[in-house]
């Protein structure tokens, strides 16, 4: 017998509860991926919540039963039998706001969080209001108690961080509200329903029918049920002369996308996880068969649409397809609605193919300006989906759509802008590493060269090494100012766009200097190298003139904004700010990295980095030392209640100073391991940020996956051969199966060690293996996480241990379990994927 209410998350917390995660329950494992689904929804729902109040966003359930311990009298203890993931997750957002809160001048809203929501502070102990599984616990009291380690490495810490990170930068200084308006979303907007259990009920039991219920219905076949389900004796002939067709042209995940889009083009706040509600609230307007019927015609007449964006070889007209492709290619599926609503415009005849071919250019151009000058992602998806207004009923959809792009803040780059940009902007490390290339492939497009080169054999190449050796250096410093740092103008110019190129061969040219490069570069198919190939020598005036011939020709390629429309306040020092806030708050406790470091993530330099880190309060700011790990002698601290000495705070943290007052090498961050940490996606092969010496991470994880091999070459009887150990996070295993791999992977922060099996291109194996899940599993004497995303082509079963593989008291046990695991699965696997393959 169970009982089930619906309440927001106040209800859940408020009062004297505990709820308390049983042992058996997994340990906290929620990746960034699913936090920032969760704050951009508690973002999005704090905006809709200033229109009306009323507006909610239901999160799941939360499974309960009665707890071992519970008392009639005191704190309500509870067993959390599922959703002990939202539930950890959601306090511990919670316990950001509030340390944002007390960090930033308020100190009486961050203990009403504090005292409703997190801790039963008048009961004895002060018990937290919930209790994860044992494992986590120290970690999230760290956490609650605002102790010097919280925050640490571990999935507790990294959620807590990442959420100080979030708020940080979404604390508008402008607004004394916002982040009340976040608060009161978290906590009386989410909608959760409660099932509690009676005592008498076995909570294993309910928790394996949560968890056991088999595949689960796409929302798109939720809605196609829903609307043929009322559509009445014309079902069956509807369903053959117009649905059949539309589910020919798109997939079960299209047509989801679809129904997606439909309902993104009536309010731009829809989220995909919630089509089905949204959609089933629209439909049930509908009252009669016919306006049934009309709505599925009208859903397939979209379907059209969609099937030739995601193909535009559909599309007839040779301009619009060609913008359609690069649309295509740039992999932004927000901006389908507003191409959608472009190409219905042609379709009906509103809107001439040269205005359609326009607007699709004048997308593509938004696209491109915006990672130039560093502003990849930046609300971008609201813009694009606001966008399908103002393109539905304007009189010419290509100024319209223009006109609209260039008013506010949507950021599309002017001409002045992007001349500026490109001298200064870490091109290198804006957006995603595929539109980087499609920027740098497109441009050599431009040329009009009939010597077909295959762009999936083409990677970004620095000319000017990301490595400074000393051959480097040397022909480097020749062309630089007399008097200029070598390593400064390195670091300044490095990144920048007029220094990258496209090749086929980047590790036979790695980081050799240019005089060796030439030769290489002037036999490209490339007309751009060819142009590269043409100077004697490659520095400052050099990459300089490249870059400005290069704006030049992004100017001439994609038009920019309507000038007289774009607006004239200056909001740079404001975001950047946000900016530098949110990376400085993903470093952990125990860690330390250099202004240097925070600049190259941001896109800026040491100096102007040093003082907004130094004027405005943020947190982690004291884990931000100078060149060689020491504290500044004029540091101090920006709250004038702390009074404590920096370095003793610091080594309360867990950081390691020496006898010189030198932080530990050890426990450094250098710029790819903290781009990392942002979210920014690290291109292969990782850069080389700063000279040898002060990158341990990648040494240490070169000296581990030499310790493996030597294990492998001297245990190993199945696998024939093990590979050279790498500086990369991971490491392919050859096992003998085409199209698969036994993957080795490492993981910093947890810390802990990862053997997978990769099916890298066949999902119909991939399903024969989940399909023999319980024989593998029995096989190998431990239960696999089984990962299959349809967006990726790859798919991997793994195994995780935990461990601290760059401590040498753990690292041999780990390269043991790696060898043998690598071992069981070279047995296991090719037996069943040989089998798939005789069928």
């Amino acid at each position: 017998m169970v009982k089930a209410t619906e309440t927001s998350f106040a209800g859940v917390l408020e009062g004297k509860k505990q709820y308390q995660v049983p042992l058996y329950q997994r340990t906290y494992s929620w990746t960034k991926k699913q936090l920032d689904q969760l704050w951009d929804d508690v973002v999005e729902l704090a905006a809709a919540r200033r229109a009306d109040p009323k507006t909610s966003h239901f999160i799941g359930s939360l499974v309960l039963a009665t707890s071992p311990d519970f008392n009639a009298v005191g704190v309500s203890k509870l067993l959390v039998v599922d959703g002990q993931q939202r539930l950890t997750t959601l306090t511990l957002l919670l316990a950001a706001l509030r340390d944002h809160l007390a960090e930033t001048g308020d100190p009486e809203s961050a203990e009403g969080i504090h005292a409703q929501y997190l801790v039963n502070v008048y009961d004895k102990g002060k018990p937290a209001k919930v209790l994860p599984t044992q494992a986590d616990r120290a970690a999230y009291q760290a956490v609650l108690t605002s102790s010097p380690d919280a925050g640490g490495s571990d999935a507790i810490g990294i959620a807590y961080n990442h959420f100080r990170s979030r708020i940080a930068a979404a604390d508008d200084p402008d607004d004394p509200y916002d982040l009340e308006q976040i608060q009161h979303a978290v906590v009386h907007g989410l909608a959760v329903v409660v099932v509690t259990a009676e005592p008498g009920d076995n909570a294993h039991r309910i928790f394996e029918s949560l968890n056991n219920t088999g595949l689960q219905l796409n929302q798109s076949d939720l809605l196609k049920n829903y609307l043929f389900m009322r559509l009445g004796d014309h079902a069956e002939e509807v369903y053959d002369s117009v649905w059949l067709p539309l589910e020919k042209k798109l997939t079960s995940d299209e047509l989801e996308l679809l129904f997606w889009l439909d309902l993104a083009q009536r309010d731009e706040r829809a989220k995909q996880s919630d089509t089905y509600a949204g959609q089933q609230k629209r439909l049930e307007k509908l009252t009669t068969p016919q306006e049934i019927e009309s709505e599925i015609r009208r859903i397939a007449a979209l379907g059209e649409l969609l099937a030739t964006i995601l193909d535009p070889n559909r599309e007839t007209d040779p301009t619009i397809r060609h913008h359609l492709e690069r649309i295509r290619a740039w992999g932004s599926t927000t901006a389908y609605p507003v191409v959608m609503a472009i190409l219905a415009r042609r379709s009906a005849g509103t809107a001439a193919p040269s205005e359609a071919a326009a607007a699709l250019l004048t997308l593509e151009s938004y696209f491109v300006r915006r990672i130039v000058v560093g502003r990849a992602t930046a609300g971008l998806n609201r813009s694009l989906l606001q966008a399908v207004g103002a393109v539905t009923d304007a009189t010419a959809v290509d100024v319209a759509l223009r006109d609209y792009l260039s008013r506010g803040r949507r950021h599309f780059a002017t001409d002045a802008q992007i001349r500026a940009a490109v001298g200064v902007v870490p091109f290198y490390w804006q957006g995603r590493a595929a539109q980087k290339k499609l920027i740098l492939q497109w441009l050599e497009e431009s040329h009009g060269s009939k010597e077909a080169v295959d762009p999936a054999t083409l990677t970004i190449e620095h000319v000017l090494p990301q490595t400074l050796t000393e051959a480097v250096r040397d022909e480097f410093a020749a062309g630089i100012t007399d008097g200029a740092d070598p390593t400064t103008e390195h670091e300044r110019i490095v990144h920048t766009l007029g220094n990258l190129t496209l090749t086929g061969y980047n590790s036979e040219l790695s980081n050799r200097a240019f005089s060796a490069k030439r030769t290489k570069l002037a036999t490209s198919g490339l007309r751009m190298n060819q142009q590269i190939a043409a100077h004697e020598a490659w520095s400052v005036p050099q990459i300089g003139a490249r870059g400005a011939a290069l704006a030049e020709q992004i100017i001439s390629i994609w038009p920019g904004p309507n000038e007289s429309l774009v607006g004239g306040r200056d909001d740079e020092p404001s975001e950047t700010r946000r900016l530098i806030a949110s990376i400085v708050a993903e470093i952990p406790a125990g860690r330390w990295t250099s202004y240097g470091e925070v600049a190259l993530v941001a896109g800026s330099y040491p100096q102007p980095v040093a003082a907004i880190i130094t004027t405005h309060l943020m947190q982690g700011a004291w884990r931000v030392l100078q060149t060689g790990g020491t504290i500044s002698p004029g540091f101090r601290w920006l709250d004038p209640a702390r009074t404590e000495d920096p370095r003793t705070y610091l080594e309360a943290e867990g950081l390691r100073f020496d006898d010189d007052g030198h932080a530990d090498p050890e426990q450094f961050i250098d710029g790819e391991e903290l781009a990392a940490l942002v979210g920014l996606e690290v291109p292969e092969p990782a850069p080389s940020w700063r000279a040898t010496g002060t990158r341990p991470l990648l040494a240490q994880r070169q000296a581990f996956f030499q310790k493996v091999r030597d294990v492998g070459e001297r245990t190993s009887t199945r696998v024939r051969s093990w590979p050279k150990p790498s500086t990369q996070d991971a490491i392919d295993v050859n096992i003998g199966v085409p199209g698969c791999a036994v993957v080795l992977s490492l993981s910093s922060r947890e810390p802990a060690v990862y053997c997978s099996f990769y099916v890298r291109d066949d999902k119909a194996l991939f399903a024969h293996l989940h399909g023999r899940r319980a024989l593998i599993e029995e096989a190998l004497g431990a239960p696999l996480e089984w990962r299959d995303k349809p967006e990726n082509k790859s798919s991997q079963v793994l195994l995780r241990h935990g461990g601290d593989w760059r401590d040498d008291t753990a690292a041999g046990e780990l390269a043991d379990w790696l060898v043998r695991t690598t071992e069981a699965f070279a047995t296991v696997f090719p037996a069943h994927t040989e089998e798939f393959r005789r069928a």
